[in-house]
Order: structure tokens, then sequence, then C-alpha cells
């Protein structure tokens, strides 16, 4: 199998292994066949007792009922399922759009490739900031780091070498793949510097990864959305409860038929229990993942729709976001602040020959000047970690051999005994030159600069390797100082945050004096700061106590930018971090909206919950604002669940108290609650007043029960006049008496949806019009029934015309009750 030909397979090979072995993933069975999945929506336990007491009504002569009944719960079933399927679909196909690449080779040439295509004996290039796509053996590396924490739980760096070819072992022996193995690397690691050419072993399900059956990453906590969700569900299920035995227990005392009683409570139950809410949620967080990506916000988890909306704190890193990250070179200066050659060569030499983790700050370094380095050659390195924050080479010329180093500044000025003078020559670094350097470092950070510092050691001929303790007694030679200009766009996006109610905070590795500098610019108000240093110092409690206040964070790494997001959440904030490096994976993970840029590391992207196509806080304002339109339009539905429905299952329920027979069959209930449904379709789709994306929005249990508590009596009350009025006007039997208040509870129930949707005046807030259509095309439907072929199978008798009549005044009334019964709500709401 294995294929050590360095230039990869080809093409029409790579296909037929793709063939043979699969797709490179490690759970393919989440995809089920659509019949299983179509099937696993009948597990809820409402749908099987209904299935059931359909079999007793067939075994008890009732089969045109039971028919009806089941005809109505696959219908119900039917449209649950078509709808997540589609919802699921569109989110697949917006996960696609960014999917994990890495660059393989095939046909000799380099190809970005999904690494759900790569197959074994495919050869692919890795580089720090890559996940390893697969288990693979390594054919050359250079100075090549992992993180194989998750496998091993170790959280520090290891080296992976190739081993000579007398000694390379056949990617396909089963023995060979153990993780202490030096030569071998593992799907879901992380590269952390270097580079590598690897030669895939094993894909998918085979990988160590596959083999213990454990993710890619670890299961993200529950959201807030998902724990919101929950609880509604648990308020409820103890509503339904209650409301079930009651009827039964008061069916059963008055001598009605057991098996009718038993029905009427099922029936009665599925009218209380927000079936559609699943569907709702699903259908709404789709469509507004499918309007995010038109706002160049590609959305890999749906729910993070939601905490998005709640988010009312960002974490951001300055470069890139708040800048242009276009960053240049512009001064290369020696201890005494002027402009050396000398500087700008060693650091040259450094960009240069380092392999590992290179940043922009190389890029302007080698991008500055061409420096003529023909005569030096590396001899081994000390990669960057940001823990040391710097990165040496050893390199020799002549005869000669010199450590380079290059870093923060600080930490590089702390390792060095001696400076460079403008001659070239070495002075002791005593107190007062240490102030001016440090004074120096103070006033280019003043000017807005990012600055590097610049150091060396001329070591032995014979020093076989750098290591980090070689990094002492240094020889320092200057300050390399960059320019990342503010972005125009970014002073309007941080004023549109803070009008929306999100505190954007920034936290990065810069120094203060830079970020000040920016955030000048930028017409930002420093409310506080605070460094690494005095983050490190601080206990959990301490750093609670002070993140509120805070608003810049400086050099802190990435350790720090985690507690500083958990000390966040441990006030109550819902947490959103914006980044794109390794550093950034473990805070993507942290907050509740993990947000990164299509330009992002592997690490960073499979982290994050929400990819940005351009880094730009204004696309991410527009996120927010689509987050929020998508949580309203869920609330929707869970207030007419809480308030109309409810109110007209309780007075169903209420009734069976006086009538001497059940106010509603069974199967009319079905019915109902079928069309109401039906007629909530279309929620998803509609407007969402400007009020109600102003601030951020969350689950709010207490809300939620005391609207119900308004707006559920009024529901209550025109159901029970309705009852008067249908046995007193119409002298209503049976049938009558359900016919009329089957077509009365559509009615209000559905209608009512234009009152609750808005705040506002129901008349100063235009609804979708796909709302109005369903909504008006539902209750038309009910009003019609009573008068078709159906209505005897149905236990419907034709209305009078006078009915409609009086219906009309009641629901006008109706309406105008409800409007009055939140307006008076909203009002002591602001006033509480």
């Amino acid at each position: 199998m294995a294929n050590k030909n360095l230039n990869g397979l080809s093409r029409a090979e790579a296909a037929e292994r793709l063939k043979q072995y699969g797709p490179n993933r490690l759970q393919p069975a989440l995809q089920r066949a659509v019949l299983l999945q179509f099937l696993a929506h009948f597990r809820n336990p409402l749908v099987l007792v209904l299935l059931a007491a359909s079999g007793i009504s067939a075994l008890t002569g009732d089969v045109t009922g039971a028919l009806i009944i089941g005809l109505i719960v696959v219908m119900s079933v039917t449209l649950d399922f078509v709808q997540a399927y589609r919802a699921g679909q569109a989110a697949e196909r917006l996960a696609l759009k960014v999917a994990v690449t890495a660059t393989v080779l095939r046909d000799g040439q380099a190809a970005e490739l999904p690494v759900m295509q790569l197959v074994p004996g495919d050869v692919v290039l890795l580089s720090a900031g890559n996940l390893v796509p697969a288990d693979a053996h390594l054919m050359e590396a250079n100075d090549f780091f992992v993180n194989q924490a998750q496998l091993t739980g170790e959280p520090y760096p290891v080296e992976k070498r190739a081993l000579p070819s007398d000694e390379a072992r056949s990617a396909a022996a089963p023995a060979d793949w153990v993780l202490e193995a030096v030569d071998t690397v593992f799907m879901g690691s992380s590269v952390v510097s270097g580079s590598a050419r690897v030669l895939i072993g094993r894909t998918g399900s085979s990988t160590a990864l596959g083999q213990i059956a454990v993710s890619l990453a670890d299961q993200a906590p529950p959201t807030a959305f998902e724990i919101g969700t929950r609880r509604f569900g648990m308020l409820i299920m103890r509503l339904t409860v209650l409301l079930v035995l009651f009827t039964l227990l008061v069916n059963v005392a008055l001598h009605r038929s057991l098996l009718e009683s038993f029905l009427f409570a099922v029936a009665l139950a599925v009218g209380l229990t927000p079936e559609l809410l699943p569907m709702v949620v699903s259908v709404t967080l789709t469509r507004g993942a499918l309007r995010m990506a038109t706002l160049k916000v590609i959305v890999k988890r749906p729910s993070a729709i939601q905490d998005m909306g709640a988010m009312d704190v960002l974490c951001t890193d300055k470069t890139g976001t708040l800048t242009e990250a276009k960053i240049r070179l512009e001064r290369h200066v020696d201890a005494g602040g002027q402009d050396n050659p000398q500087v700008l060569a060693l650091a040259y030499l450094n960009s240069y020959f380092e392999s590992g983790l290179k940043s922009p700050l190389d890029d302007a370094i080698l991008a500055h000047e061409d420096i003529d380095v023909s005569g030096w050659s590396k001899i081994d390195e000390v990669p960057f970690d940001f823990e040391r924050r710097r990165v040496s080479v050893l390199v020799q010329r002549a005869g000669a051999r010199r450590l380079v180093v290059k870093g923060a500044p600080e930490d590089v000025l702390r390792l060095c005994t001696h400076y460079q003078d403008p001659a070239g020559g070495t002075v002791a670094l005593d107190g007062a030159a240490h102030q001016r350097i440090e004074a120096l470092f103070d006033s280019l950070g003043e000017e807005g600069f990012r600055v590097l510092g610049i150091a060396w050691r001329d070591v032995p001929i014979d020093h076989p390797h750098a290591v980090i303790s070689d990094e002492s007694e240094l020889v320092f030679a200057g300050f390399a100082a960059f320019l990342d200009p503010p972005k125009a766009s970014a002073g309007e996006a941080l004023k549109a945050m803070a009008a929306s109610g999100v505190a954007v905070k920034i936290v990065t590795g810069d120094n203060e004096r830079v970020t000040r500098h920016v955030c000048t610019q930028l017409g930002v108000t420093i409310e506080g700061v605070l460094t690494g240093s005095e983050v490190a110092a601080m206990n959990d409690d301490a750093l609670r106590a002070r993140v509120e206040g805070v608003n810049l964070f400086c050099r802190v790494n990435p350790a720090q930018k985690n507690r500083i997001i958990l000390a966040l959440k441990a006030r109550g904030h819902v947490v959103g971090y914006l980044g794109d490096g390794i550093n950034d994976a473990p805070s993507l993970h942290t907050a509740d909206v993990g947000i990164s840029v299509e330009g992002a590391v592997d690490v960073a992207k499979q982290a994050a919950a929400m990819i940005l196509l351009e880094r730009d806080l204004m696309v991410l304002h527009k996120g927010i604002l689509e987050g929020r339109r998508t949580f309203g339009n869920v609330m929707k539905y869970i207030m007419m669940a809480t308030s109309s429905n409810f109110g007209n299952m309780f007075s169903m329920a209420a009734a069976t108290l006086f009538l001497p027979f059940l106010p509603m069959l069974p199967l009319q209930i079905l019915l109902n609650n079928l069309m109401y449904d039906v007629s909530e379709i279309t929620l998803p789709l509609d407007n969402v007043d400007a009020e109600d994306l102003a601030s951020p929005k969350r689950w709010d249990m207490t809300f939620i029960r005391n609207f119900m508590l308004t707006i559920g009596p009024i529901s209550s009350l025109f159901d029970f006049l309705t009852f008067y009025l249908l046995i007193s006007l119409f002298n209503a039997h049976e049938s009558l008496f359900r016919t009329g208040w089957f077509v009365e509870s559509i009615a209000t129930q559905v209608l009512v949806i234009f009152v609750i949707r808005t705040r506002r005046n129901p008349l100063r807030s235009h609804p979708n019009r796909w709302l109005v259509l369903t909504s008006l095309g539902v209750v038309l439907t009910a009003m019609l029934l009573p008068f078709t072929p159906l209505a005897p199978y149905l236990g419907f008798t034709p209305l009078p015309l006078s009915f409609f009549g009086l219906l009309t005044v009641l629901l006008i009334s109706y309406l105008v009750m409800v409007e009055g019964g939140k307006q008076w709500f909203y009002k002591r709401l602001m006033r509480a």
C-alpha cells in the first residue's frame, strides 16, 4: 500500500483508493439512511402513545377513527422530518465551505483538498498551524514539533523527525503505529512549528482516533440556547402532566368511556406539547445560517447563531481586526536609537533561517530589503513558543558560529548582559544603559510601533545544537520597529457594537503602549488596562473582580486569554472570541461563540463555531444582528405555545367538569394541533422589529412564565364565553358544539400571532407575507371544513351563517384584549 514516491499519488490512483478505503472521517455512520432518519422522528413518546391509541381504536372497531388518527400523526412527523432534513442538508452545504483542507501532492503538484478526500499513500505537506489530517509517517522533517495531547494528554510539544532510509518502515505495518514513534504523527495532532512531508498510512476509522471512537475535539458544553430550550421543555412537561392527569381523573370520575377518556387525555397532551419547536428552531437557525452566509459569515454550529445574538462581550485581538494587518518594517535601531544596518542584518538572518512558526513580522523583515546571506548556513534552531515568546537560530559563517535571537523586547532584554554600540563593539549592560534602552522601547510603543528585540551571542565552533539554555548572556543589538495602521472601518464598527450593547475587549500579546496608540486613533475610550504579568499575579477570584472594568488586556499569553474569558463567563456574560492563530484555539473553544476567519490556521478554524470570510468587525456586527433576529423568531413561537395554545388546552381540560360530553374528540384535537402547526411553518421567515435587535437577547424563563400567566387566561376567558354562547344562543348539540369551538379555537390560536409577534401596535409592525398567507389560509380552511365531504369523518357538522358573525365579533374583541394585556405586561416589565 505504501507509496514511497515523494511526488505522491496520481489522481487516478487516489480515486481508486478513495473507493477502497472510503472518506477520511471518523464517524461516517452518522450519515444514516434517509429512511432511518425518518423513523427516528417516531421516537417521541407522545407519538408512540398516539400510535398505540390508534391501534387500540382499531381493535375496538373504530377503524375510521384509527386511520384518521394514524394519518394525522404521520403527517405531523413527516412535516417535522422534511423541515429538519432540509435544514440539515443546508447546514452540511455551509460546513463544506469551511472544511479543513490539506496540501496534498497529486501528480507531483501541490493541491488544497478537503481532508475527507485523503487516502493511504497520499503525500501531504504540513507546516505550523496545520492539523495532522490522518495517521502518517514522516518522509522529510525540518524542526518539526507537534502537540498530540489529543491522544496522550501531554500538553508539551514533541519533536518528530524522519528516520534515515535504512531505518524507514512500511506505513502499512500495524506494529509501527505507536504514539512514541519519532517518525509518526497522528490524526488530530496540531503542528506547533517547523514543516514536514508525510506519507498517509491510515485514514478515517482506522486511525488511532477512530479506533478509540473519540471525536477530533472534546464535546463542547451545552450552549445558553440549548440549556434554555431544555428548561422550556421541562416547564411544558410539568404543565402537561398536571393537566392530563386532571382531565383523566375527571373523566373517569364521571364514568365516561375509559378508552375515549384516555384518547382525549393523550390528544390534550399533544395539543399542549409544542412538538413543532424542534422544527421551528432547526429551520429558523438554518435560515439564519443561510442569511449569515450572504453576510460573509459561515456558521459551523447552528446553535451558535443564538449565542451570537445573546453575546454581550466580544474579546478580540488587535492585529487584523482593529488594524490593517499589513505590517511594514519601519525602523531598525540600535541601543542608541539610531538606524543601524547591523540590526537589520541580524533580524534578517533570524527570519530567513527560521523554519518554525513564521509570523507577519518575519514577512515584513524579509520584504524590507534583500540581504545576501549566501555565506551563512543554518546549524540548528530553538523554535518559537508562546511561553518564551522568542525564536533562536544557530548559524555559521567562515568558521564562526553565532546564535541570533529575536522576540518580545522585555524577554530578550532580560537575557542580555551586554549591548552593541554603533561601531559594532560590545559594552556591559549596566543599570543606566538598561533604563535608556527601556525608555527607547517605550517611546517606540507610544508612537504606535510594534517592536521586536534583536540579540546575539557567539558560541564555540564545535557547539553542536541550539537549546533554550543557550539564550543567556546575550548581546543586545537593537529593536526592529513595525507599523500596522488602524483600519478605516474599525472605529465605526466599534461604535456600532457599543450601540448594540456589545462591549469590545481587546486581548492582545502586544504591549500596552502600542495598543493604547491604536485605540486613541480609533476613538476608543480606555476604561482600564491589565497586563499579562498582572493577570499572572492574580488568582481567579481577583481576576473576576477586575475584568468587568477593563477593556485592554496587553502582553497576555494563550493561557491568560483563556482565564480572562472564563472570568467574564463567571460574571454571567455571554462571551465571543475572535482569533485566527494556534494560540487562539483554547480561547475559541472556551468562549460561548468562537469566531475565526477564512485565512486562519486549521486549528483555529476547527475550534471556531463561525468563520468570517472577511476579517472586519462590521461583518461580525451584522452577524450579531442576524443572531438576534433568529432568536426573536424562535421566541415568537414559544410565546404562542405558552399563551394562546396553552389557554385553549386549559379551557378544554376545564370544560370536562361541566359538559356532559367531551368538548372535542381526540381526533379533532389532533387536527387542531396539526393545522396550528402548519400555520407556523413560515414563522422563521418573519420580520423582526428594530427594537428587538437593539440589545443582546437571552432565554428568560421568568419572562416566558409571566407572559403565559398574562395572556393564557385571556384566551381561556374567550373560550368559556364561546362555550356559553354556543349552548345559550345556538342550543348546540355535541357535534355542533365541537365544530363551533374547533373553528373558534383555530381562529384565535392562529391569528393571535399578529399581536404577539411584536411589542408594537400590530398595525405598525409588518409581518412577512408568507406568514400572513399561511395563517389566513389555515383559518379559512378550518371555516370551510364543516361544509366539505370530510366533515362526517371528522365529527363536524355545518355551522349556521350567524355563527360566523358572532365569531368575527369574538375574534376582534379577543385580539384587542390580548393587545391590551400585552401592552400592560411590557409596561410592567419596563418598570420592574
